[in-house]
């Protein structure tokens, strides 16, 4: 089965933003790649120095088929550098996993199934 690691900014650290709200959208996202028998795990990281080690940790849990990286990560010029640091990030402690990006939290499934 084939396994992906979906990279997103944590709602809860998104000012003005319902974070339950959008958390169960992404939790719902996640359910999906289940139906197309994708193995998947989320990761949801915030621009401080605590970005790195989370991500590490996630990429280093297992050889991952893909990395989806979100929308609201790459979208956001303020976070340019978190951006750069994630693909920075998958190329090292994920090379054999291919890159994805999807436009918003409900299409993941799409953009990984691209690279799949």
């Amino acid at each position: 089965m084939p396994s992906v690691l979906v990279v997103g900014y944590d709602p809860q650290a998104i000012p003005g933003v319902d974070a339950q709200a959008l958390r169960a959208a992404l939790d719902k996202e996640l359910a999906r790649f289940g139906e197309h028998s994708i193995d998947a795990a989320m990761t949801l990281v915030v621009f401080d120095e605590s970005a790195e080690p989370t991500l590490v940790a996630s990429l280093a849990e297992r050889p991952w088929d893909v990395v989806v990286v979100g929308g609201g990560i790459r979208k956001t010029e303020q976070l340019l550098p978190l951006f750069e640091q994630i693909v920075n990030l998958i190329r090292r402690h994920a090379p054999q996993a291919a890159i994805a990006f999807n436009t918003s939290g409900g299409d993941s499934v799409e953009a990984a199934r691209r690279r799949l």
